[in-house]
């Protein structure tokens, strides 16, 4: 018969402890986050439903004091101008791809660009990010915000009542974006935008975008992008830098996307946190940040 000591069973106690704990550990770190709140899907973009001119109401709108040879209109209580009109006026040349449905205005020092049913406008390879998208009315004519138009030409935007609208100023095309962002800026917010949110569709990567950009502002965390990205402070903020993908190189969304949060896009300017609940391994920002929103797979928390 063996007899073991109590300084023996003292010690299997002990490596049976750590053995329980260690499986236990093992297990809620493979679990999925359970998510008990109602998911609520952030709506940002709006369609436009009617592409008969007949539908809207026309608004007079004049470019450095010269009305348009075109109607405008007013769709979704967004002025829209006919992009060749206003481009013309101020002294740009305008192409149209038919295969892509592409319109282009170039001029000295501005390329612009806008496709049919798109939300993005670009001007100098900068993103100009529109909440109704540019659109082909029944006309055949190519319509743009004109707030977007504005910024591209560096024109300011005057509401005139009853329903006027004039830009005014000096035309100074938009910086070009190779001088316009921080390179080190954009190389990681691009690459961690790529890493958390690849697949996503482009609202839910400007999201994850902004969080970073909100840390950046706020007094709790790193004051640059680097710094957010790569901050250690309650342990690994985001997993990419652990697993090696934020070296990945990004996908051209996700540059886009960071790139439109550079430009000062926020779809909301106190989100902290985001979780995908079917990967997270950890349930403190559930159980501990309030909820704010949900864009595809990631959840958006204050």
């Amino acid at each position: 018969m063996t007899i073991i000591s109590k300084k023996n069973i003292m010690k299997l106690i002990a490596v049976m402890l750590i053995l329980v704990f260690s499986l236990s550990l093992m297990s809620m770190t493979n679990q999925a986050v359970d998510v008990e709140f109602t998911k609520r899907e952030l709506n940002y973009f709006t369609p436009i439903g009617d592409k008969r001119v007949s539908a809207h109401p026309k608004i007079s709108v004049s470019v450095g004091g010269v009305p348009l040879s075109e109607s405008a209109y007013l769709i979704n209580d967004t002025t829209y101008v006919p992009m060749r009109a206003a481009a013309t006026i101020s002294g740009a040349t305008v192409t149209f791809d038919d295969k892509t449905r592409t319109a282009y205005a170039r001029m000295s020092g501005l390329e612009l660009s806008c496709s049919d049913g798109g939300y993005i406008v670009y001007a100098n390879e900068r993103p100009i990010l529109t909440k109704t998208p540019a659109i082909i009315l029944s006309d055949g004519r190519m319509y743009l915000p004109v707030r977007s138009l504005a910024k591209a030409l560096g024109l300011t935007v005057t509401w005139q009542p009853p329903r006027s609208v004039a830009l005014t100023g000096s035309t100074r095309p938009l910086t070009h974006a190779r001088d316009y962002y921080k390179q080190d800026d954009l190389y990681w917010l691009s690459r961690i935008i790529n890493a958390e949110s690849r697949g996503e569709p482009l609202l839910g990567q400007i999201a994850v975008g902004n969080v970073v950009l909100n840390r950046k502002a706020s007094r709790d965390f790193p004051n640059t992008v680097y710094g957010v990205i790569f901050d250690r402070k309650y342990g690994t903020q985001f997993s990419p830098t652990a697993d090696g993908s934020i070296y990945k190189t990004p996908t051209y969304l996700s540059t886009v996307a960071a790139k439109i949060c550079l430009e000062g896009i926020s779809v909301s300017p106190d989100v902290l946190f985001f979780i995908e609940p079917t990967k997270a391994n950890s349930a403190w920002i559930v159980k501990n940040r309030k909820y704010a929103f949900t864009v595809s797979n990631h959840y958006f928390f204050y």
